[in-house]
């Protein structure tokens, strides 16, 4: 009994012990001042991004985490901030377009010649109303004292696209409004809500062209009342703490649109392709040394019966060392799993996913991946991403063996080539085996809500991407896209039977004692698809954008030398109060 007792005493001292250097880490966490207060994310589909990597190309600041690259509003304030103190470096229309991002990003709610705020305490409301349309930033409402703030927004879009090929007589329009709020609070924990309900009307497969995150809602696809409506909503927590001068560590738990892995047109490992996810975030960086890891949840194919439908999960981690003025070179693994709850495995920051994966009985989907960017040529990156689905080591001796399922991609940005300012230039191969992405159990498909979760054009393809940008002004800019993919098809017979499967199409995995083990690349019903695209955007006044876009598909099939086209053209006016 005694013994009984002692082994009692020791294990609640234990606890006592564990549970107060928690709340010590915690405190200290809690305690320490961060450099910048702003910590809530701007999202990656904001165009100060692309101005930040041309600032990064050009070194004028350091690389930008290209491979997670979400940045807080206390960052790209940092970043702007450098680029200002370097501003004789920059041409006339890169500081007019600094000017522009300063004052979106670098607002104080007593700052009213910087930005209109609809909702402020100076001067008459109809005043305020009718500066709307003023050249200025806008916002409903802005409050920022110390460490706390708020940032209100509103706005929406009005988009019209119009098929040319091969039917002129489809089209299609969306409406949408919306708000949006984010902000800081005690200087440490961000918040975002994101709400826009819209509608659609015309042919309903060109309206995700305007607007992606269509696609996958719910209302979308599944209307009540005839009623193509749909809505597109975000939110998150993010604590973010700076322990020291070069180290710090976030935790986010929400929804939000989130990338994975270098890339320029669209990364292997997560390219922001299918669905927003909800997740839990990690990132911890002290020195050349960052390491982030992410866990999400998904969803399958949407099917008719409900009992069908199920919840998949996404999970990846990753090391990197960045090397200043140098190189980044990173590692990292992930998984896929589904049709069950979440895995403590899988959700633990620091393990070995392959362990795990082997630990659970070799049920799930698991990837590896090795990337690299450069930084040491001014005005000129390479970035590179090998990618394996899966495990080759057992059968390297034969590549073109089926299990062999690897990637690889290669790509450069060149910005102001030969002089010419305010211009960006950028190449990429992309290189996908054949079963890549698949798996053998079809839930644990690298898909969410049936796309692709990396690069869209899938297994057994390759694809040259180019395209060219150039800024005119803060209020103008134009870029255009050629793309030349080559895919090897699966065969199907007129009656839709299978007759030859070269790993070609994401849901149809190997077939043990029915398929070639060799796969050779390319294989198949071959198709080379060209992709032209010009977009121009218009900013005649401040948050009041429009969008004009024409793009041109032209696929080929060498068998019976059959061609397809589809084209359309779209306009899109966006409100960004």
């Amino acid at each position: 009994m005694p013994k009984k007792i002692f082994r009692i005493l020791i294990h609640h001292t234990a606890c006592k012990i564990c549970f107060t250097g928690v709340l010590c880490v915690f405190f200290v966490l809690l305690i320490t001042t961060n450099v910048f207060p702003q910590v809530d994310n701007i999202s990656i589909n904001n165009p100060v991004y692309d101005f930040l990597k041309s600032m990064s190309v050009k070194k004028i600041i350091e690389n930008i985490h290209d491979d997670d690259p979400v940045l807080s509003r206390g960052e790209i304030e940092k970043y702007l901030n450098v680029i200002d103190k370097k501003s004789l470096e920059l041409s006339n229309t890169e500081r007019k377009i600094l000017k522009k991002y300063k004052e979106e990003f670098l607002i104080d709610s007593t700052d009213f010649e910087k930005a209109d705020i609809i909702f402020g305490n100076r001067g008459k409301f109809m005043k305020r109303i009718e500066n709307i349309f003023s050249n200025k930033e806008k916002y409903l409402y802005v409050f920022r004292k110390g460490e706390n703030n708020l940032y209100l927004s509103g706005g929406g879009h009005i988009g019209a696209i119009t098929e040319f090929e091969p039917n002129s007589k489809r089209s299609s329009m969306i409406f949408d409004g919306g708000v949006w709020l984010g902000g800081t609070l005690f200087g440490k924990l961000g918040y975002n809500l994101k709400f826009l309900k819209g509608a659609a009307s015309g042919t309903t497969s060109l309206s995700p062209i305007l607007e992606r995150q269509i696609k996958y809602s719910y209302l979308y696809n599944k209307p009540r009342d005839n009623i193509n409506s749909y809505d597109i909503f975000s939110g998150y927590l993010r604590f973010y703490s700076e322990i020291t001068e070069d180290m710090n560590l976030a935790v986010q738990i929400g929804r939000e649109p989130m990338k994975y892995g270098f890339g320029y047109s669209y990364p292997l490992v997560l390219s922001n392709n299918g669905p927003d996810m909800d997740f839990i975030k990690f990132s911890f960086n002290y020195g050349i040394l960052n390491f982030s890891s992410v866990h999400a949840a998904t969803v399958g194919n949407l099917y008719d019966n409900v009992n069908d439908r199920f919840t998949k999960y996404f999970a990846a981690h990753r090391l990197r060392f960045s090397f200043p003025d140098i190189f980044d070179i990173g590692i990292g693994e992930g998984v896929i799993y589904a049709k069950r709850g979440i895995e403590i495995g899988y959700l633990t920051p620091f393990t070995f996913y392959k362990g795990v994966e082997m630990a659970l009985q070799d049920r799930d989907n698991g990837i590896f991946f090795l990337e690299f960017q450069t930084h040491f040529i001014k005005n000129i990156e390479f970035q590179g991403t090998y990618f394996i689905d899966e495990d080759i080591f057992s059968h390297l001796q034969n590549f073109e063996r089926y299990s062999n399922k690897t990637a690889y991609q290669l790509g450069t940005y060149i910005y102001e080539p030969l002089g010419f300012s305010n211009f960006s230039l950028i190449f990429e191969y992309t290189k996908i085996r054949p079963y890549v992405y698949s798996h053998y159990y079809p839930e644990n498909t690298y898909t969410a809500y049936g796309e692709i979760l990396g690069n869209p054009i899938g297994p057994n393809a390759d694809q040259i991407f180019i395209k060219a940008g150039y800024d005119f002004s803060d209020w103008l800019s134009v870029y255009a896209i050629y793309s030349k993919t080559r895919k090897g098809m699966n065969i199907i017979d007129s009656a839709g039977v299978l007759v030859k499967n070269v790993g070609g199409n994401v849901n149809q995995p190997f077939r043990e004692g029915i398929d070639n083990e060799q796969a050779k690349f390319l294989d198949g019903e071959r198709i080379n698809t060209h992709r032209i695209t010009l977009n121009i955007r218009i900013e005649p006044l401040r948050n009041f954008i429009f969008d004009l876009n024409y793009t041109y598909y032209l696929d080929k099939y060498f068998s019976g030398s059959r061609e397809n086209k589809f084209s359309f053209g779209y306009l899109k006016f966006t409100l960004d109060l």
